[in-house]
């Protein structure tokens, strides 16, 4: 009896009093420890001599005092660690101690601290190298022996820049072991947070899971947090390590499948887990106008009113609208309505799509708290609140995952949503409505808008009409596939306008180089639309004529900025107000100025023929016109960096992109990813100002933007267009060689047929290429060198046969030139 009670009484190492012993003793050690080495801080030098002589005698002999607050053992101790082993790294030590001492008390289990020790040692030894390399000649050790030895080696084995390039490349590498970064759509911002999440998990919580308490029939049961499933719903979900669950009578559980099925039908029963649909009131459509099939005018064709200002007005306000003092806005009932197209919410079709994100969701044991959804016209936004503890990039990286469960195209997570702490999955709908221009203009946001040249562009995700001002954006950038709606949205854009300013407030400058998108806005031309004197049609094509126009209207700038400053004013608002109080005469040369906004259809070709020769007043203009009032509108197809280049994009905040065909034209177009998930028809994403915001663009079809037309084209006009500034370019084309003079050569003509006769090659590409000028120069030089006898005449797609077949005789010949005009 007295063996067996010994044997009772004799060490148990699973008491959970040893842990707690040996955590309080962890605990003690390091905070010794911490205090020897923050005195050694300060009396290093007073206890050098006794520690460098170290031997046992020193913990025994009388009369040997050491500086160290804890005495001589404390001298030793952080002399073995601060100089013979780590130096400041050696804190990391302390670290690891009170780390897993206080992990022992709250009774974790030991396999939590191996993490942090590993990745402790390892940035231990890192810093005592790099401490030690940065300080090569200070007193104190501040990498320790340990770090000298080595940064001594790897400074003689690699250098200066390999032990720098060493260090950053081991940096990197504790990083991504750290941070588990996203390379792909990574910002400071995501690298930071990823850092702090990776840290906090990688050292912090791997390795621990609560130890269950073991039962015979059941599985040990994990406290499950606050879902938007039921209680009946969570208890059929799987355990991380994907066991099968055991029900209280010994029989396995069914699939993931079947329990989510049935916990379905249990929470609809209950009335639990029911999705909760945001839908703002709609608008009606209300038009002010009397309800005729189609109004016209209430005055004679082209009657203007040309009255000007008696003795007895001279001191009232002017009134720019006093010539067309008749004139009348559109009316709606020009534009269709599309009551056939409206949407019907579909709640069996949102909870089918609901309960699919949750089921992809959890089978990546991913939890959620609540779902909202927002229904637009073409797209529904689920509102996702995940359960704490999970991150939003993991969410992010299901994209591709949730279009296969909805078998759908477009699928895009926005994580998060700013202001509101959830998580955005953007899902397409079945029946997509059409969004009318004519309920967008006629919405209370339009109506009683404020702005100065407000634009309708569409309707947001929560269908709200959505009504932007274009002279605070100032200029715009539009970029698209074929086909997906570029062309409707800027027709929407130009009948915005129209619908909202009268022909004295607003002048249009179309360029369309495809010569049919924009063709019906020429019948406007004495209303709204302005263009260079003499142009056979105001509709600018030609890419000669577009050079012109841009320049021309580049003038106009100068001139407005000129009368700005005569006017001791910085803007055109201003301007027109002083203007309009009288305080500025027409006799010193003021006048009223209407705002200009410059549209250009197809943006790539005309940089593909003219290049520098329309980048650069483009340029100018996007840079200088918005004080004065001139704002562009530019739209292409191909958002690649040759068209769109750094000089556009800086001066072009508001950009909308419509659906692209690749990432890198989206990253072009928006700085960003989104555009290439896109679904087409109208849909489209909007930036400004670093807000991105999806919309669904008004549509409005060919004959109602004829209606539109017709209407105002049968209104009083003036009785001359608003022209553009002369422009007298330099590239007028030689006509035949009779009448050229050698006063007429171009700058670049000798270089020029250098280059000719040294390749043997007549083309005016080449030329253009080369010498870096625009097509209309190079086609003028090459007139010249077939005028003087250097190439042959054209021929054709063939390049011109060169006359001059050796440099030395074409040196010759232009020596021969330059005396003739010397003389």
């Amino acid at each position: 009896m007295a063996k067996k009670r010994r044997k009772k009484k004799s060490l148990d190492l699973k008491d959970k009093r040893l842990p707690k012993l040996l955590g309080v003793l962890f605990l003690l050690i390091g905070t010794y420890l911490f205090i020897a080495f923050t005195s050694y801080l300060t009396t290093w030098k007073i206890d050098q001599d006794l520690v460098l002589r170290f031997s046992w005698s020193f913990l025994s002999q009388a009369g040997l005092e050491a500086a160290n607050w804890l005495g001589r053992l404390g001298a030793i101790v952080s002399n073995m660690f601060m100089y013979w082993g780590f130096g400041l790294a050696s804190y990391i030590v302390v670290a690891i101690l009170w780390y897993t001492g206080y992990n022992l008390n709250m009774e974790k289990p030991f396999k939590v601290n191996l993490p942090f020790i590993r990745n402790g040692v390892i940035i231990m030894l890192f810093l005592s190298i790099f401490l030690s390399a940065v300080t090569p000649n200070a007193q104190f050790t501040f990498g320790g022996t340990f770090g000298d030895m080595i940064s001594s080696w790897l400074y003689d084995f690699m250098g200066w820049a390999g032990l720098l390039f060493l260090f950053i490349a081991m940096l990197g590498a504790i990083f991504i072991w750290l941070a588990d970064p996203n390379f792909k759509e990574m910002t400071v911002e995501s690298a930071m947070a990823d850092l702090k999440t990776g840290f906090y998990k990688k050292i912090y919580r791997k390795g621990y899971e609560p130890s269950p308490l073991p039962t015979k029939r059941t599985v040990p049961k994990k406290a499950a947090p606050k879902t938007l499933l039921p209680k009946s719903m969570m208890q059929a979900l799987p355990k991380a390590d994907d066991e099968l669950l055991v029900d209280n009578k010994g029989q396995t559980a069914l699939s993931l499948k079947e329990k989510l099925a049935r916990a379905k039908k249990e929470a609809l029963r209950a009335g639990e887990g029911s999705l909760e649909i945001e839908m703002p009131p709609q608008e009606p459509v209300v038009d002010k106008t009397p309800k005729e099939e189609l109004p016209g005018p209430s005055v004679p064709v082209n009657s203007v009113n040309l009255e000007r200002v008696q003795e007895n007005e001279e001191f009232e306000p002017y009134d720019p609208k006093r010539d067309l003092s008749a004139y009348e806005r559109p009316v709606l009932a020009l534009l269709k309505d599309y009551e056939d197209q409206k949407q019907d919410i579909d709640r069996d079709e949102l909870e089918a799509k609901k309960d699919q994100i949750i089921e992809t969701l959890l089978q990546y044991k991913i939890e959620i708290t609540s779902v909202k959804a927002v229904v637009g016209p073409t797209v529904t936004l689920f509102k996702v609140k995940p359960a704490p503890g999970v991150r939003i990039s993991k969410i992010k990286n299901l994209e591709d995952d949730i279009a296969l469960s909805l078998a759908a195209l477009g699928i895009r997570i926005i994580a998060p949503i700013p202001g509101e702490g959830v998580i955005g999955i953007e899902v397409p709908n079945k029946k997509k409505a059409i969004v009318s221009l004519k309920e967008c203009l006629a919405s209370d946001a339009f109506r009683e808008s404020k702005m100065q040249l407000p634009i309708s562009f569409g309707k947001t995700i929560d269908s709200r009409v959505f009504v932007a001002d274009l002279a605070k954006m100032p200029h715009l950038l539009i970029a698209g596939a074929t086909g997906q709606g570029k062309s409707v949205g800027i027709n929407v854009i130009l009948m915005s306008l129209l619908y909202k300013k009268h022909p004295s407030q607003l002048k249009l400058i179309l360029i369309d180089p495809k010569k049919v998108e924009l063709f019906p806005y020429s019948g406007i031309d004495h209303h709204f639309l302005s263009f260079l004197p003499g142009s056979p049609e105001p509709i600018t094509t030609e890419t000669n004529k577009v050079i012109h126009t841009l320049n021309s209207l580049c003038i106009e700038m100068d001139q407005r900025y000129n009368l700005l400053k005569k006017a001791s004013v910085r803007h055109i608002k201003e301007y027109n107000e002083k203007f309009i109080k009288r305080k500025l005469l027409p006799s010193n040369g003021h006048r009223y100025l209407p705002f200009m906004v410059l549209v250009i259809d197809e943006f790539a070709d005309l940089i593909m023929t003219a290049g520098k020769e329309v980048e650069l007043p483009i340029g100018r203009l996007a840079q200088l016109a918005r004080a004065v009032g001139i704002h562009l509108v530019i739209a292409t197809q191909r958002p690649s960096v040759n068209i769109i280049t750094g000089v556009i994009k800086a001066n072009f905040p508001a950009r909308i992109a419509f659906k692209v065909t690749s990432k890198v034209d989206s990253r072009t177009i928006l700085d960003g990813g989104g555009a290439d998930q896109l679904i087409g028809r109208g849909d489209m994403l909007l930036s400004v100002g670093g807000d991105m915001i999806r919309l669904q663009c008004a549509f409005v079809d060919t004959p109602e933007v004829e209606n539109v037309l017709d209407y105002i084209s049968k209104q009083p006009s003036y009785p001359e267009p608003y022209f553009l500034p002369e422009f007298h370019g330099d590239d007028v084309e030689i006509q035949g060689s009779g009448g050229l003079k050698l006063e007429d050569l171009d700058d670049n003509f000798e270089d020029a047929a250098r280059l000719i006769v040294s390749n043997q090659h007549g083309s005016t590409s080449m030329i253009q290429r080369r010498l870096k000028l625009g097509y209309n120069r190079a086609g003028r030089i090459m007139d010249q060198l077939e005028a003087l006898g250097i190439v042959g005449p054209n021929e054709g797609s063939k390049p011109r046969e060169v006359l001059i077949y050796d440099e030395i005789e074409l040196e010759r010949y232009l020596k021969d030139l330059k005396a003739k005009k010397g003389s």
